[in-house]
């Protein structure tokens, strides 16, 4: 794949608007660096009070695009609906009103109203009635509201058709056609659409004026030599999935995205406290500190580099052994330039994706667009991934038997042989040793089930304080009768370490309190509830 330049995805910046103060805090608050594309073309002709036909799929940031104009335009000495949008879906329409909540965070006097099926009617009169500027709803309910008289429309100004396509192969058009005649004929019209078939051509036609049409289109993709996995994972507990994916593909270099700079700082931050080399990347930098984080990744002297798409922009790092996409991207072509960052120079490389909640319905849309598939896989287990750890230990064992010069090596071999000791032996040992100088640091309960009769202690000393895995097991075999076989997983962090035990050797350890002597210093044991 030869993505095209970066640089002509879009050229204008939040800077190049007419923004109110408090719309370009809340932006800068959400940490979003530049428009997306769709949001670079549909928002100047949107605030010029245009009419605008969009065709762009979700998660493309399509919401702010739509939405930045409307909450501009909002006048708040009025307590009357101003703007009204409508979406196929309740969780479209929860989706889109959460967004304009976080736009509107420095308008505290804007009211903004999701309406939808599912919810008690009543609920959402009482709020009507306590006065609302913009409502997201779904047709079948905003007609149940204009029939019970408890909606009036006469007094907006704004009307966006938000996934119309869907709209109308849910058969919605006698809906969407009544709700719009309601509406003054001197409103600003807005329609969306991931694609323009005849029917949205007709509607457009019909209550469009002089439409501007924007589109975001790219092209069918491919991309040859990289593995392209998700795994559905709550949003608290994708830092340990990063953390176990590192670890059990023993990956030296690699590229985590996030969509905010404000993500980026957090996650590099949980990164370096659990012990990873790992450096934020984003637009806040200068362009000498931004350089200096870029020699040390290409280096090797970091192993994890979390950056923005725009701070990433240039990136021709060729040993990026993986893409972590820590946040679905906004849009579809982000995806593709992420990707492309691994498997370079005809080397193979891995893309893994991290998806929470709505983001799930962008990832199937990033698919559907670029004609790719990203298969879904199950959260690693414990097994899984000293299983990972076991096969990538076995293949550069391989790799090396192969490469030969091992005649040093095998006189040393020799020399242990007439000890008595067999070749297998030597052999099991040796891996032995290596898997356990390898064993990283992974946390079993965060995003895998519990292990049925097995307890988590937490030992509070870890790297900081000089502690090993090995130096945990000696202590609790050499001051317990608790056999090493009812030891599971040892997770040694910075400050603290979790072990994994037998639940019916725990309270044995637990008796030992903060009498628990590791290398010549006491510290405290305790259960993790």
């Amino acid at each position: 794949m030869t993505p095209a330049p970066e640089e002509t995805i879009h050229t204008l910046s939040f800077d190049d608007l007419s923004l109110t103060d408090e719309v370009r805090r809340a932006i800068k608050d959400m940490g979003f660096e530049e428009p997306t594309p769709i949001q670079a073309l549909a928002i100047p002709p949107l605030m010029e009070g245009k009419d605008v036909i969009g065709q762009a799929y979700t998660g493309t940031g399509k919401t702010a695009a739509f939405g930045i104009p409307i909450l501009q335009q909002v006048d708040t000495r009025k307590s009357e609906i101003q703007a009204l949008v409508l979406c196929p879906t309740r969780e479209l329409a929860i989706q889109i009103a959460e967004e304009l909540g976080r736009l509107a965070k420095f308008l505290p006097d804007v009211r903004v109203l999701p309406i939808y099926g599912g919810q008690p009617i009543e609920r959402q009169i009482a709020a009507l009635r306590k006065g609302v500027h913009v409502v997201i709803g779904t047709p079948g309910r905003i007609m149940d509201h204009m029939r019970r008289r408890t909606l009036t429309l006469s007094t907006v100004s704004v009307v966006v058709l938000d996934e119309a396509d869907e709209m109308l192969d849910m058969g919605f058009r006698d809906d969407i056609e009544t709700i719009v005649r309601d509406v003054p004929k001197s409103r600003q019209m807005v329609l969306f659409s991931a694609t323009i078939p005849r029917e949205i051509l007709e509607l457009a036609g019909k209550y469009l004026h002089r439409p501007v049409t924007v589109k975001v289109v790219h092209r069918q993709l491919t991309v040859p030599g990289v593995e392209q996995v998700s795994y559905e994972v709550r949003e608290g507990s994708k830092l340990d999935l990063l953390s176990r994916l590192i670890d059990m593909y023993n990956l030296r270099l690699s590229l985590v995205f996030c969509n905010t700079k404000r993500k980026v700082d957090e996650l590099t931050l949980q990164l370096q406290r659990r012990g990873y080399g790992a450096e934020a990347l984003h637009g806040d930098l200068t362009q000498g500190q931004r350089d200096r984080v870029m020699a040390k990744f290409r280096s090797g002297a970091i192993e994890i580099l979390v950056a923005t798409d725009v701070a990433a922009r240039g990136i021709d790092v060729e040993d990026i052994e993986a893409v972590f996409n820590y946040d679905v991207p906004q849009d579809e072509e982000y995806y593709v330039h992420r990707i492309g960052r691994t498997g370079r120079a005809g080397k193979g490389g891995r893309a893994f994706t991290f998806v929470s909640g709505s983001e799930m319905y962008k990832l199937r849309e990033i698919q559907r667009y670029a004609n790719i598939s990203i298969a879904p896989r199950p959260l690693p287990s414990a097994t899984d991934a000293e299983e990972m750890r076991i096969t990538l230990l076995l293949n550069n064992v391989k790799e090396a038997a192969d490469a030969g010069g091992l005649e040093t090596y095998s006189h040393l071999v020799e020399r242990i042989l007439r000890q008595d000791y067999t070749s297998l032996d030597v052999a099991a040992a040796l891996l032995k040793m290596l898997l356990e100088k390898e064993c990283g640091s992974m946390d079993l309960n965060e995003i895998a089930p519990a292990t049925p009769g097995i307890v988590r202690l937490r030992i509070d000393g870890g790297r900081i304080h000089g502690i090993r895995a090995k130096d945990i097991l000696g202590a609790i075999t050499g001051e317990t009768n608790v056999p090493g076989g009812a030891i599971g997983n040892i997770d040694v962090r910075d400050s603290e370490s979790y072990i994994d035990v037998r639940g019916d050797v725990a309270v044995a350890i637990l008796a030992m309190n903060d009498k628990m002597t590791i290398r010549r210093r006491p510290f405290r044991v305790s259960r993790v509830l």
